[in-house]
């Protein structure tokens, strides 16, 4: 368990059983690929936003929605995972086959569905429609990202303007909304939400720029993923987009073919390209300033062990190897 899933380590264990509790439901393959996602585990990164925000913000003392928040943030997640894996034919995710691998597509997308479900469910239980409107909105933004990078997908002329605004809807809204909705729960000061948002929004995009450069240097085992999968799939991400627009025409030609036709028939040239254009160095850098940007908005919290965890976890964002 590292530094900052401490901090809220009672609160973590009890969302963990939340989440158990809440798959269940009377037809048998809904309740085998929920727990066996679970099992997987995971870093569950976006509900430990919302824990780590609302003990920040002294909500803790007052009530225990913010345990149902947190599961209803990972539902969505987990609904977005299970259809991003049939969308990209993914067979791998932390470590394990995907369930679209393990019991096929429809099941796949079937129960994703019913993730999203189960979490308005929740949702509607806490009677907040502020915290209603946020995660509505935040699910349209997620699904507008896979729909743009599918559009994306084998199209080499992508720009970095329009790939930073495909992560945010990916990656960035979730954490977002998990921050901010925490702060709505607790009852945070108008400032205190805007930062706290703020914080989400540039902590995501730090952990998907990661994300992205590990496609090209990572270990797999230490991944639960195969190397290279961006690549096979045809994504224009950030270090294939800053190598085009650095390296020579031959190099640049190479990786717009390579993107246009997916597969890996070129991976290892590709990498070569990838680390000598110094397109890791800046895609780590773009994380740093993210992280950096992140870690100014917690001026606005009161100082507490929960507020450094989540210094922790910024600085944990782009220092990871998985």
């Amino acid at each position: 368990m590292l530094s900052f899933h401490k901090a809220v380590e009672t609160d973590f264990s009890a969302v963990n059983q939340l989440i158990i509790d809440q798959l269940h439901s009377n037809v048998d393959l809904v309740e085998n690929i929920g727990h066996y996602l679970v099992e997987a585990g995971g870093k569950r990164l976006r509900p430990l936003l919302v824990l780590l925000t609302a003990n920040a913000l002294g909500y803790t003392e007052r009530g225990k929605q913010h345990l149902d928040l947190a599961a209803i943030i990972e539902f969505i997640h987990t609904a977005t995972l299970l259809h991003d894996d049939v969308v990209d034919i993914s067979n791998m995710r932390r470590g394990r086959l995907t369930a679209n691998a393990k019991w096929g597509n429809a099941p796949s997308v079937l129960v994703g569905d019913f993730l999203y479900s189960r979490a308005f469910q929740m949702m509607v239980a806490i009677r907040d429609m502020e915290i209603m409107q946020i995660l509505s909105d935040t699910t349209n933004t997620i699904s507008e990202g896979e729909v743009q990078q599918l559009v994306n997908a084998k199209d080499p002329s992508v720009s970095e303007e329009n790939y930073l605004n495909v992560i945010y809807k990916k990656t960035g809204a979730l954490f977002e909304a998990a921050c901010e909705t925490a702060a709505v729960l607790s009852e945070a000061s108008k400032p205190q939400k805007e930062a706290l948002k703020r914080y989400g929004y540039h902590l995501g995009l730090a952990f998907q720029l990661v994300d992205d450069a590990l496609d090209y240097e990572g270990d797999a085992e230490a991944l639960g993923k195969n190397v290279g999968d961006d690549l096979a799939e045809g994504k224009p991400t950030l270090p294939l987009i800053y190598a085009m627009r650095e390296g020579n025409k031959e190099e640049a030609e190479l990786i717009a073919q390579a993107i246009r036709e997916g597969g890996l028939d070129q991976l290892d040239t590709i990498v070569d390209i990838v680390k000598r254009s110094g397109a890791l160095e800046y895609t780590a850098d773009s994380a740093r300033q993210q992280a950096d940007l992140a870690i100014e908005q917690l001026q606005q919290l009161p100082d507490s062990p929960y507020k450094q965890a989540m210094v922790e976890l910024a600085e944990f964002s782009i220092g990871r190897n998985h």
